[in-house]
């Protein structure tokens, strides 16, 4: 069963793989000569700043490729603009083993596309690169600078060169921006683009904004309940229980689902985390010499899972996707026991169950960011932990379905 439920999912996967893409949007890019070339450009959502991008001259064109040493300017219209630019970039590290004792910028020069943040009398840009995220900045017909910012040691102390709040102060001079509203500003991407935004608002200067406003929200919250199948064998070496078999039985679980969508990559990657109740109860008679013809093997199990992963999704169109998740599942058990008895008697053994934590694969289909269905499969949870002759193999297939509150 194991071998048939991997094989489907592996199959649904590539299946999904062949037809769920990230789609070309209409937009632009600008050549060398300073042509504007209307297209559709391969939106990826990008995580770090690229340095090439795909496109179609025609919605089903042929797909080519331009890079930074082309292109001046690309953008997707009402979603994101990227500008060459050949600039200083601070390469320090923040990483404590790689960071430097001066507080001085290690500037690098380099050709860039940054990213627009703001765009108007005084525009904001963003810059990444794995985990070095810097900002840059001008006002109108100026040369872009990056705003300075930098973590350094002194001794085993971390201190922090700020001098990009004094770069701005300078800079962003109006009667509604205090000296309080820099002083304590954090260099982070929202609280420098409310800043510019401010700007410009209060200079009467028309301006774009191009930022997460136009996405969707990134955290939801759905409940969930299903039904598992499960399949639990137990073995002793060291006693007459042999090979004792729970078979296609049915449990019920119910619980919230918290999940966590990542800002980039057109919003394909989440974490999740789901603690769960479920419970099952069964009983199981099997033919013993020892015990009077007749062995009940009860399993009273309740527990409240919590699985913790990462979630890919497949879109489909913009009311559908599909979803793919990879979980790790920590299980706590509530008072679950398994029983031994003969037949009218009352147990003459009792085993505590304590589970093992065990990894889980679903798949699973969403409709209009509501609502739910999913199939997982949850691989081998030994549930006798505390025993150490006994041998204890418990998997489950789960149907679930969900409804996402917000």
């Amino acid at each position: 069963m194991k071998k048939q439920i991997l094989f489907t999912i592996t199959l649904l996967i590539c299946s999904v793989n062949l037809f769920s893409q990230i789609i070309f949007e209409r937009g632009y890019f600008i050549d060398e000569s300073n042509k504007k070339i209307e297209c559709f450009i391969k939106n990826k959502d990008w995580l770090n700043n690229p340095t090439t991008f795909k496109y179609k001259l025609s919605e089903n064109g042929i797909q080519q490729e331009a890079s930074i040493n082309d292109v001046k300017e690309f953008s997707i219209t009402n979603v994101a603009k990227y500008i060459r630019v050949k600039t200083k970039v601070d390469k320090s590290s923040e990483q404590l083993n790689h960071m430097s004792s001066t507080n001085k910028p290690i500037f690098v020069e380099k050709i860039l596309f940054l990213k627009v943040l703001v765009e108007g009398k005084a525009s904001l840009y963003q810059y990444n690169n794995g985990n070095m995220t810097r900002f840059f900045y001008n006002l109108k017909d100026t040369k872009i600078e990056q705003l300075v910012y930098k973590k350094y040691l002194i001794g085993e102390k971390i201190r922090t060169n700020e001098y990009f709040k004094q770069q701005l102060l300078v800079s962003l001079k109006c009667k509604n921006i205090k000296l309080k509203d820099i002083k304590y500003l954090p260099y982070r991407k929202n609280n420098l683009e409310k800043l510019f935004i401010s700007y410009n608002e209060n200079t009467e200067s028309k301006f774009n904004y191009y930022s997460s406003k136009n996405r969707k929200k990134l955290f939801h919250i759905s409940i969930k309940s299903g039904l598992n199948l499960c399949n639990l064998k137990l073995d002793n070496s060291l006693s007459p229980y042999k090979n004792i078999k729970f078979s296609n039985d049915i449990g019920f679980k119910f619980g919230v689902e918290g999940e966590f969508i990542f800002p980039f990559n057109k919003n394909k990657w989440a974490f999740i985390f789901e603690p769960t109740f479920q419970c099952i109860n069964t009983k199981n008679e099997s033919s013993s010499s020892l015990y009077g013809g007749l062995l009940i093997s009860e399993l009273n199990y309740k527990s409240i899972e919590l699985p913790i992963g990462l979630r890919h999704y497949f879109f489909l169109n913009n009311n559908s996707k599909l979803f793919i998740n990879f979980l790790y599942v920590t299980d706590f058990s509530i008072n679950s026991k398994i029983k031994f008895s003969r037949k009218n008697e009352d147990p003459f053994q009792t085993l505590d169950i304590k589970s093992k934590r065990n990894s889980a694969i679903g798949i699973g289909y969403k409709f209009k960011d509501k609502y739910s269905i999913e199939m997982r499969y949850n691989t081998k949870r030994n549930l006798l932990e505390n025993y150490l002759y006994w041998k204890s193999d418990f998997r489950s297939i789960s149907i679930t379905i969900g409804y996402t509150l917000f």
